[in-house]
């Protein structure tokens, strides 16, 4: 990639920092202020009230970089575009380009830290620097001074330069302490590795160690990952991560360092670390401030013929709960459930498999219906979010607080609105369904394959026929499919063959011939997998006079759907394929989740 380049000389200064290139000299904070203003001003999108709230702001000694930001007048990436066309210095997408370890590791952390840059090629006698203010002659000082190359610089955005230096942060503090061990774990004598395995070290103040987990359970939440496994195999701990429902592997740790990290995470969950035969469970509360998470972690440590294998489910306690329309439901869908939500009794479940989204909707459904006039209880395991105004009840099976011990509870604190995690057995069915026909609101979830699947499910679970459609408002049955990344996704017309192929009907395929859809491709800021991100794809059923009698009349799943689909439901698929059609997501992704 041909930069312009920006030399420093030997001498200190602005005029010397810029000699060799093209950037001006400096501007003081509050004229460059006054610049960048001027110029958003003139593409006429921000209003002069609110440009004049950023300027009091950056006046008042605050970065105007960050005021912005703040009054959401621009992007990160956006403000960075307009001091590089100002500086007439290159601009710079960090995400695409990389960041080579080899650069990074000329200027210390600590440096880069201060001036917000980070150093991402290097070429010859030539350090190529990305900086969030070109205009800050300290810093460019500063960095000239850090390292004995010439300096090219270019301008990114603050938020990437950020993400990059936490990375590189990261990195070091995961490579030195594996140096560290393995320097260490090389000094083992065969007698000790051939101990008893309730002998080996525990290794629980081994700071190394415990740099080492934490960079990894970091790395996780900076990375959006929804789970993560240590998973031991004949020659190390593999680590992977399950990012947007798909496990990626991170990291392989050497054998001999497997029973220091496992204690670790025991140590953290406090679990018996003795105990190596039995599966345990437990809890971590952990506040993950660099990537903006506040988690709780749950542990699941399972005996495998390799070694105990660790399995953290992360729960974001600081994520608030989506609205119905950030969830991805069809306006009319959308409309339809906003409708059945405000009933003031009846049952509406969520079905679909482990994953799929099913709490998420729920949390979705109580938010839009908490209110001050109305007592919301609800009984989880575990508590993904936490709502204001909403009484949250946590199983505890231990203390004998099962899902229908709680229900049972929960129906004499006078509710308006009840909300179970999991209908999981025949007794929390009934007593759920009991409590929709005797004045109250139920949600819940359910796991079957699609909306029709629930009613035979609940009467296979001991639920009498005719309650089932006498209380069931409605099911919503969904999948999450990987969203596209929109860096890198490209555009293609399938052929008819094409579609037949990824199970679109003859007719549909034959009408969609030349239609335009998208297909991944892969790029860094999507890791390469040309996903980013995921959305729902959902079929709603809503009961009907004719589908309360086929319930009442035990009817086959095939009969309920049969019926539902005259009456206007849509499967699916058929959901499925119109976010395919709007580049939401692809073809391959759609048959993966719902096939």
């Amino acid at each position: 990639m041909d930069l312009p380049k920006l030399r420093t000389s030997g001498q200190a200064g602005s005029k010397q920092a810029a000699e060799g290139g093209s950037l001006p000299a400096p501007f003081p904070v509050n004229e460059l202020a006054e610049l960048v203003a001027d110029l958003i001003e003139t593409t006429g999108l921000v209003s002069a009230d609110r440009l004049a709230q950023v300027r009091g702001r950056a006046k008042q000694g605050g970065s105007f970089a960050q005021a912005i930001l703040d009054e959401g007048v621009a992007s990160s990436e956006g403000i960075a575009r307009t001091l590089a066309s100002r500086f007439q210095l290159p601009f710079i997408d960090l995400a695409l380009v990389g960041v080579q370890q080899e650069a990074a590791g000329q200027v210390p952390l600590h440096v880069l830290e201060r001036v917000t840059a980070v150093p991402y090629a290097l070429e010859d006698a030539t350090l190529r620097v990305a900086v969030a203010d070109p205009g800050n002659v300290q810093a460019i000082d500063e960095l000239r001074l850090a390292t004995s190359f010439q300096l090219e610089l270019a301008v990114a955005s603050r938020e990437d330069i950020a993400n990059e230096i936490r990375r590189l942060e990261r990195a070091s503090e995961a490579f030195g302490a594996r140096a560290v061990l393995e320097e260490e774990a090389g000094l083992l004598g065969e007698e000790e590795e051939e101990a008893d395995d309730l002998e080996v070290e525990d290794g629980i103040s081994d700071v190394p160690l415990v740099r080492l987990v934490n960079s990894i359970i970091f790395q996780a939440a900076e990375d959006g990952a929804s789970d993560i496994h240590f998973e031991p195999q004949e020659d190390a701990l593999a680590v992977r991560l399950r990012i947007d429902g798909v496990l990626h592997e991170v990291q392989r740790i050497p054998k001999r360092m497997t029973p220091g990290v496992t204690t670790r995470l025991k140590v953290l969950a406090k679990l018996d670390i003795a105990e190596r035969r039995k599966p345990q469970d437990g809890r971590i509360s952990l506040n993950a401030a660099a990537a903006g998470r506040m988690l709780d972690i749950r542990v699941a440590t399972l005996p495998t013929v390799e070694g105990e294998a660790v399995v953290m489910r992360l729960l974001d306690k600081s994520k608030r709960a989506p609205t119905l329309t950030e969830l991805g439901l069809s306006d009319d869908m959308r409309v339809k459930m906003e409708a059945l939500i405000r009933r003031p009794t009846g049952a509406i479940l969520v079905t679909g498999p482990t994953g799929s989204g099913k709490s998420t909707t729920l949390y979705g459904a109580l938010t839009e219906i908490n209110r001050p006039e109305i007592n919301i209880i609800t009984v989880e395991d575990p508590v993904e979010f936490r709502l204001g105004g909403v009484n949250q009840v946590q199983i505890n099976t231990r203390a004998g607080l099962t899902f229908a011990a709680a229900l049972r509870s929960i129906l004499r604190s006078d509710p308006d609105v009840v909300m179970v995690g999991e209908i999981r057995d025949g007794e929390t069915a009934k007593i759920s369904i009991e409590a929709a026909l005797t004045g109250h609101l139920v949600l819940s979830t359910l796991h079957t394959n699609d909306a029709p699947g629930a009613i035979t499910r609940l009467n296979e679970m001991g639920v009498e026929p005719f309650l089932t459609g006498s209380a069931v408002s409605a099911v919503l049955a969904q999948r999450l499919a990987r969203k596209l990344c929109s860096h890198c996704c490209e555009m293609f017309s399938p052929t008819t063959e094409d579609l037949i192929k990824a199970r679109v009907s003859p007719d549909v395929a034959a009408a969609a011939d030349g239609v335009v859809f998208y297909r991944k491709k892969g790029c860094p800021r999507c890791g390469q997998t040309g996903y980013k991100g995921r959305v729902g794809v959902f079929q709603l059923l809503v009961m009907s006079e004719t589908l309360e009698t086929l319930a009442a009349a035990k009817a086959s799943r095939e009969e309920l759907e049969r019926a539902a689909i005259s009456e206007g439901m849509r499967t699916l698929w058929d959901d499925g394929l119109a976010k395919v059609a709007a580049g939401l997501t692809s073809i391959e992704e759609l048959a993966r989740v719902t096939t």
